[in-house]
């Protein structure tokens, strides 16, 4: 195995990449894609590993690494041949870290299963077909929701204006930013766009091929908007937004039928929704992947580990989880 720094590759290389990725549906995310490593890269260096039938972009911190895009990153792992074996221990010697976290790693590497301390459902929608398509496999919580998107779009488009939505917007990317600093603030979760550097990721991505934005306006106002990452037939629900102010009117609902209806338009035949059981997924899902988190160390054994996570996963579960965060952050 070999370490390249990603602005090093090949074209020999980039073609290994594409054909590997080929070769498995497991790769079809965008995040899996060189386009996207390359706007990651631009903002905070990749080294990748290589050997054959094999390549792994990683960040690489003093004695430690991590997925290339963490922990923006949905999902995560080495991209490999079917067949292809490798040893993680080899992995680390090659890097030349102590550790390798991860927290969205695909489910499905033999070798890495004793690493992997805990799962976590991905849910995903099959929207072939559009709308027509997918309502016929959502179960009836989903397309409850989905009629219920089409009557508050008609009562928004009464009362508040001629609803209209874009699903390949051009500009808005900073209100999205913006609204979803809001949500963070409010919810007390952290803040990914508090750090510069994942903001400029995001305007790079959308001037990429792979960003996708979309909006769904009332009158003057937007009611909702995302953006994602797409590639080939996969879109990856990222960063949903909506205005509180116009919550009555579901318009996270609202935007998402609209994609689902655009979605033969746009090629797209899944939308990853992204790690977690928040109940719009459960609804909207039709299925669901596997992502895991753990991590290979020559050091801390992965049973002590899975005690701290758990300590630390009681510790969020608490009642009182919300005001510690709060006074977390005065405290920063």
């Amino acid at each position: 195995m070999r370490l390249v720094p990603f602005g090093s590759l090949t074209d020999e290389d980039f073609a290994a990449w594409q054909a590997i990725r080929a070769s498995d549906s497991r790769w079809d995310s965008p995040y899996f894609t060189h386009e996207y490593m390359a706007a990651v890269h631009a903002g905070r260096p990749i080294d990748v590993l290589i050997g054959d039938g094999f390549l792994w972009p990683l960040h690489k911190t003093g004695s430690s690494a991590r997925p290339a895009g963490s922990p923006g990153a949905d999902f995560q792992g080495p991209i490999v041949e079917p067949g292809v074996r490798f040893s993680p221990k080899a992995v680390l010697a090659a890097v030349g870290v102590r550790s390798l976290s991860f927290d969205h790693l695909v489910d499905g590497y033999r070798d890495l299963e004793p690493w992997v301390e805990e799962r976590r459902v991905s849910p995903f929608m099959d929207v072939t077909g559009g709308l027509d398509g997918y309502l016929n496999r959502v179960d009836k919580s989903g397309r409850g929701k989905m009629s219920e998107a089409r009557r508050l779009t008609n009562k928004a488009n009464r009362e508040l204006g001629e609803v209209r939505s874009t699903v390949q917007a051009n500009d808005g990317l900073d209100q999205v930013v913006a609204l979803k600093r809001e949500q963070y603030a409010s919810t007390g979760a952290q803040d990914h766009f508090a750090d510069q550097a994942n903001r400029d990721l995001v305007r790079r991505l959308m001037g990429s091929d792979l960003g996708l934005l979309s909006t769904v306006y009332a009158g003057p106002h937007l009611l909702a908007a995302h953006f994602g990452i797409r590639d080939g037939g996969v879109l990856h629900w990222w960063f949903p937004v909506f205005e509180r102010k116009f919550g009555s009117y579901s318009p996270g609902w609202v935007l998402l039928r609209e994609v689902v209806t655009a979605a033969p338009e746009l090629g797209i035949t899944r939308i990853d929704l992204g790690r977690g059981e928040d109940e719009y997924k459960r609804r909207a899902m039709t299925g669901s992947s596997t992502v895991c988190i753990g991590a290979i160390t020559s050091g801390l054994g992965t049973p002590a580990r899975r005690l701290r996570r758990a300590a630390v996963g009681a510790a969020k579960s608490s009642p009182i989880a919300p005001q510690l965060r709060a006074i977390a952050r005065k405290l920063r």
